[in-house]
């Protein structure tokens, strides 16, 4: 069976929807910035917010589960730089300490997810395809 016969799919993913749901807040949180920023911290935040969900996406239509470890790996490497664009609005007073927790909140429930989805495909790795 290859992939496109699979009824699953990256969308079906927990750590993908959390992470999709993540970047949607961004999304809103950034229009919010001031204008001076939108092609600095507001571009960077919302290009990392959408790597996280892009590299879980890529990463799920490789046929080896080491592929696929390696883009969640970068996944969670853009999950990180979101904190830490997060922390530099925070610093710059864009955002509140609170919305910044909330935010805060969310990377660590993703960020465990993504580090259990990783642990099953190297639980899973058996050196041939996933389909």
């Amino acid at each position: 069976m290859d992939a496109s016969q699979c009824s699953f799919n990256f969308r079906d993913l927990e750590v993908w929807k959390k992470a999709r749901a993540f970047r949607q807040e961004i999304s809103i949180l950034t229009n919010s910035f001031p204008t001076t920023e939108r092609y600095r911290l507001t571009d960077q935040l919302l290009r990392a917010s959408r790597g996280v969900t892009a590299c879980i996406a890529e990463g799920y239509g490789r046929f080896h589960y080491q592929e696929n470890i390696q883009f969640c790996r970068t996944a969670r490497g853009s999950l990180m730089e979101c904190l830490d664009h997060l922390t530099c609005a925070l610093d710059e007073g864009y955002i509140e300490n609170h919305k910044f927790e909330h935010f805060e909140e969310l990377y660590d429930e993703i960020l465990k997810i993504l580090n259990g989805y990783i642990s099953y495909l190297k639980r899973s790795k058996s050196g041939g395809s996933k389909y």
